[in-house]
């Protein structure tokens, strides 16, 4: 592949990993929505992840995610892993924001969308060899894709918060 064909193909992996729990929760609102903290508190008084942190949209991530790498000639298990790993940055950036008393799904520019490009992207260097030019550009396209989305997304009834 190109250096264009392989920033598009990673940036779509990254909007698709982000970007299917939240079609998920939609299509299943009830189904295998447990949180992955399990509920637990952390000694702050603030839950560890969030009750927005589910299996459902972990298992969804990771499999659809498998599929489409697949398609793209990139490898079912590469995409799976590829989307654990945005999974874990989401994960990361909640775990973050309960520390700083935000509440879940509640906007921090930067922190809810670097770690989940971040880490996936250091995958695809070490895995595909992709440069570090190519990680760099993936995490700003997917930044300016996920913020310029999001409103549009919040107006179709899509995500539940505009940002």
């Amino acid at each position: 592949m190109s250096w264009l064909a392989d920033l598009l193909a990673l940036v779509f992996l990254l909007v698709t990993a982000n970007g299917s729990p939240v079609l998920a929760r939609n299509l299943t609102p009830t189904g295998w929505n447990w949180p992955l903290d399990g509920g637990r508190v952390a000694r702050d008084g603030y839950p560890l992840l969030g009750r927005s942190k589910t299996w459902r949209g972990l298992v969804v991530s990771v499999l659809v995610t498998g599929a489409a790498a697949a398609l793209l000639g990139l490898g079912f298990g590469f995409g799976m892993i590829f989307g654990f790993m945005a999974m874990f940055g989401d994960l990361i950036s909640s775990y973050l924001k309960r520390r700083r008393a935000l509440e879940p799904s509640a906007r921090s520019t930067g922190l809810d969308q670097f770690p989940e490009a971040l880490l996936p992207m250091l995958l695809s260097h070490w895995w595909m060899g992709v440069g570090w030019l190519t990680v760099i550009v993936a995490c700003l396209l997917f930044f300016i894709v996920v913020t310029g989305i999001s409103p549009l997304l919040y107006r179709l009834g899509i995500r539940q918060r505009p940002h």
